[in-house]
């Protein structure tokens, strides 16, 4: 990794002068890295992974446009990207939240009946009663499939559903919830302060225990482990509730919206808001996605909707991970795709995460993070980062309030 250098502003292929912008407000576009925003580390000098990286277009949005800090997770919740970016887009998680389980059920499809509770189902891998990987080593869709196809075989009224790699769904019926804790909060910790409890705690911990019976010699786990790969162990539920009710987008804001993303909370957000969700192949969830291909599609997705929000899940895996060298990494891949989005004159662009995931902690954190906007006029900021967007003329906005100021 280079350190980020001080840069003079560049050559443009697109004049992005304010009075262009009081001319032209018709689009829009979000582009969220998630858990993006960290703290100084020695390892960089005492920089942030933004301060560090070499990120040209979120500096000249920063540098053109104006910045602030956007508070996405209320003090009563605990911070995660289901709380964060039901924020951001104008639901107040204080009276639309009900779990992070059947947002995702939303987007898998599965349609939640009176008395059910979806949960979010985690594989794991816990050896000697400690939570050793949250996403057993990267467990690729079909895999997990394959396991949770044997395992819904094996737990009669429960039901799993497979996801994208290790995030999968289980739904219970007659259900009362649950008290339970996110297993990428706990990476290193003994499980068994953890465990579920509350009304549903005994069917989710007999279903955590058969779990364990159908993985402990699956075919899929033995190819793992001969492969050198981390086995799933088991599962972990978590983040439980019923289904929401939200306010249509269009409705709401006026405008007709879309979402891009690999993971399928935000694509749940968009289902039940009414969005478009626009696949776009090559996009992952992880560090190897297709950043290009979003922004490409994104720009396209603008010839017939008003809005679309791209969210990019791979620094925040590279912030649970602890690497500095891959969030660094992903926050330049994402740089250089917002390029493309940049390159299309008629756009209001916003860049920002939905909370940090800070390496130190290898878990989200509640602290605001920094946000600009192009194309609302113009402030002193010069480059993006933590830092910096706290001068930025914007100061300090709840989250709920974001799209009313962008759209304004």
């Amino acid at each position: 990794m280079s350190p980020r250098r001080h840069r003079s502003p560049v050559n443009l292929t697109r004049d992005t002068r304010q009075s262009d912008y009081s001319e032209i407000h018709m689009k829009y576009v979000i582009i969220l890295g998630d858990g993006m925003a960290d703290e100084p580390l020695a390892e960089l000098g005492g920089r942030t992974p933004l301060e560090y990286a070499e990120i040209p277009n979120m500096d000249r949005i920063a540098r053109e446009g104006r910045c602030g800090m956007l508070r996405t997770v209320p003090d009563e919740f605990e911070p995660g990207s289901d709380i964060a970016n039901l924020s951001i887009l104008g639901y107040d998680p204080r009276t639309t939240y009900t779990g992070r389980g059947p947002l995702e059920a939303a987007s898998m499809g599965v349609s939640l009946q009176d008395g059910e509770i979806a949960y979010r189902c985690n594989l794991v891998t816990v050896r000697d009663g400690m939570m050793e990987d949250f996403n057993a080593g990267h467990i690729s869709s079909t895999e997990g499939a394959e396991l949770l196809r044997d395992l819904d075989a094996a737990l009669g009224d429960v039901r799993v559903y497979p996801g994208v790699g290790y995030r999968n769904l289980m739904v219970v019926s007659r259900a009362l919830g649950a008290e339970t804790t996110a297993p990428h909060d706990i990476v290193g910790q003994p499980i068994e302060d953890y465990l579920p409890r509350g009304g549903d705690a005994e069917i989710l911990l007999n279903c955590i225990e058969r779990s364990e019976e159908v993985f402990a010699d699956h075919p899929v786990n033995r190819r793992r482990l001969q492969e050198g790969k981390t086995p799933a162990t088991g599962i972990w539920p978590w983040s439980g509730g019923k289904k929401p009710s939200l306010a249509p987008f269009q409705e709401k804001y006026g405008l007709s919206g879309g979402m891009i993303s690999a993971v399928d909370l935000l694509r749940g957000i968009a289902c039940l808001a009414g969005m478009e969700v626009i696949h776009v192949p090559g996009a992952t969830g992880f560090l190897d996605t297709d950043y290009e291909a979003k922004a490409r599609y994104a720009v396209n997705a603008l010839d017939r909707l008003d809005f679309v929000y791209v969210h990019v899940e791979a620094p925040d895996e590279a912030g649970h991970m602890g690497s500095v060298e891959e969030k660094v990494r992903a926050i330049e891949r994402l740089d250089e795709a917002i390029g493309i989005v940049l390159d299309r004159p008629d756009t209001t662009v916003a860049v920002l995460p939905d909370h940090p995931t800070p390496i130190r902690y290898k878990t989200h954190t509640m602290n605001p993070v920094p946000f600009a906007l192009l194309g609302k006029g113009r402030d002193d900021v010069q480059a993006f980062s933590e830092c910096e967007a706290a001068k930025g003329s914007f100061g300090l906005v709840q989250a709920p309030d974001f799209l009313s100021l962008l759209f304004s």
